[in-house]
């Protein structure tokens, strides 16, 4: 990307623990993850890898433990309890896997669009954005519909509009292809590079899904509340996007790992699997100018 373009997100060594009376889980462990404004990217990881506490970290909705946090210039761990609620209402959106954390069942969807507008006082004005917002997510046709006539898929599409609604920065979606089948996960993704496309706007999706993972331009591996990998996707794929099929990962992405700064990478359990090693040990030598990795020699 060029030098011109700032972070949207700036995490250093972030950590989160989890403290109960009988236990504490340390769910991220020295996170370190930058992203660009007007990026689109995914984050993937395995459950309980700690990606849903990083996007509910940049969301305001969970206080980190320690590290550095730095979302559109404003420190997280500095702001108070009100100057957050001012950051969620004016920097970023939510879209959840679950449409009932994003919807009402009882108003439309032309009416849901307009609730984050309650406080305008100008009718006419939320109308016409909420309108808008609905087109742009393909869904103006079905406005005054309420959620049981509308499908999983439309309900999706009325939540982005939803979330769209006060003009955030950062767009989060956790999971929005999860209650879904392919066709319609698919069509949500296009809605996503849409917006990216032609409003700028910096977009963080939290996924599971490996179709949807293969069209967005950055993925980032989380494992272990740490980031292990990253994919940035092949030049001569963006042409293709419309004719995925069932290319792999490797065909579209070039995967690279992470380095900490203590200069520590995660290496994947298949991989140390595949080269036979067993335990917490393998052998590292320097070879043409590569570092090779192999089972350490049997006893």
């Amino acid at each position: 990307m060029p030098n011109s373009v700032r972070p949207m997100i700036e995490c250093e060594n972030l950590v989160k623990i989890y403290k109960t009376k009988e236990t504490e889980v340390l769910a991220l462990q020295g996170l370190e993850l930058t992203v660009n404004e007007g990026e689109l990217m995914a984050i993937i990881g395995n459950s309980g890898s700690g990606k849903s506490t990083f996007l509910n970290m940049i969301g305001g909705l969970d206080r980190p433990s320690a590290g550095r946090l730095i979302v559109d210039g404003k420190d997280l761990f500095k702001l108070s309890d009100a100057e957050l609620v001012q950051y969620k209402r004016s920097t970023v959106g939510f879209v959840w896997q679950n449409n009932a954390r994003n919807l009402l069942p009882y108003l439309t969807a032309l009416e849901n669009v307009q609730t984050p507008m309650l406080f305008s006082s100008d009718t006419k004005q939320k109308r016409k954005r909420a309108e808008e917002l609905l087109e742009l997510v393909g869904m103006s046709h079905r406005k005054n519909s309420r959620l049981n006539q509308l499908s999983g898929g439309e309900q999706q599409r009325v939540a982005i509009a939803l979330a769209l609604a006060n003009n955030p920065k950062l767009l989060l979606a956790d999971e929005p292809t999860g209650a879904v089948d392919a066709k319609t996960g698919a069509y949500i993704l296009d809605v996503f590079r849409r917006l990216n496309e032609e409003l700028g706007l910096t977009i963080v999706i939290v996924t599971h899904d490996p179709n949807l993972a293969r069209k967005v331009n950055r993925v980032v591996a989380i494992r272990d509340g740490k980031t292990s990998a990253e994919r940035l996707m092949k030049v001569d794929y963006r042409d293709q996007l419309g004719k995925i099929g069932t290319l792999s990962s490797e065909e579209t992405h070039d995967e690279f790992a992470i380095l900490d700064r203590a200069g520590r990478l995660q290496i994947p359990r298949e991989m140390l699997n595949a080269i036979g090693v067993a335990d917490n040990k393998v052998h590292l030598s320097l070879e043409d100018g590569k570092i090779i990795l192999t089972a350490p020699p049997s006893e």
